[in-house]
């Protein structure tokens, strides 16, 4: 076969004590799927069926190791948010939840980066609001721990700090939907396949981050990631 032009380079993560790289299909994120981040978004959690939106895999950046993120253009208000990463060995569609965890291959420390001016201006006229979530470097993650490795993570420490100081503390254990009830969920709309990924949803104490500032995620079991904005 035969291209006009070069494809896209494939997007890929690293995997923990592995010369191997975990190819990246397609990133689907659960909305509001901490009951405190929820409310201090105005919303009412105890009502809400999960949501899911989409990231494009260009938006991942490889953070391996101390990462560098561009600020993005047309925004006066970059918002981190951190969230557990659950990659996809083997997909699916109607997965029933007591067998959703089979699917996984692991999981890694991410940020949700959002352009959150553009995301409520968005929301306000009634637009889509892919331009405050869907943009290059707005996926900076981990290395993959296997479960192999590190089995699933349902209880863990969540927190991000920014510039040494804490603004997001919590623990997988508080999320709305677990990771097995998100997949069971999400395929029920769409197919799951293989290199996809499902940032999980992020606990409160969102903020905005300006250039200079650095970002340190972590999850208890997986380590952390370091990120400068730049």
């Amino acid at each position: 076969m035969t291209y006009c032009f070069a494809p896209a380079p494939v997007r890929s993560l690293a995997i923990a004590d592995s010369e191997q790289r975990f190819p990246v299909n397609r990133i689907f994120c659960v909305g509001r799927n901490y009951a405190e981040h929820a409310r201090e978004m105005g919303k009412d959690p105890e009502r809400e069926a999960p949501f899911f939106f989409m990231k494009p895999a260009q938006a991942v950046l490889d953070c391996a190791s101390p990462a560098l993120m561009h600020y993005p253009p047309q925004t006066n208000n970059l918002h981190h948010e951190v969230e557990l990463v659950v990659a996809i060995a083997t997909g699916g569609r109607d997965i029933a939840a007591a067998d959703a965890l089979s699917h996984v291959f692991g999981y890694a420390v991410g940020l949700d980066m959002t352009r959150r001016d553009l995301q409520n201006t968005a929301k306000n006229a009634g637009r889509p609001w892919e331009f405050g979530k869907a943009f290059a470097q707005s996926a900076p993650m981990g290395v993959l721990h296997t479960v192999h490795s590190v089995g699933h993570i349902d209880n863990a420490r969540i927190q991000l700090q920014v510039n040494a100081s804490v603004r997001q503390d919590s623990n997988i254990d508080q999320l709305i939907w677990s990771v097995a009830e998100s997949i069971a969920q999400l395929s029920m709309f769409e197919a799951l396949e293989p290199g996809d990924l499902i940032m999980t949803g992020t606990p409160a104490g969102v903020a905005a981050v300006v250039p200079g500032d650095v970002m340190l995620a972590a999850i208890d079991g997986l380590g952390a990631i370091e990120v400068q904005v730049a």
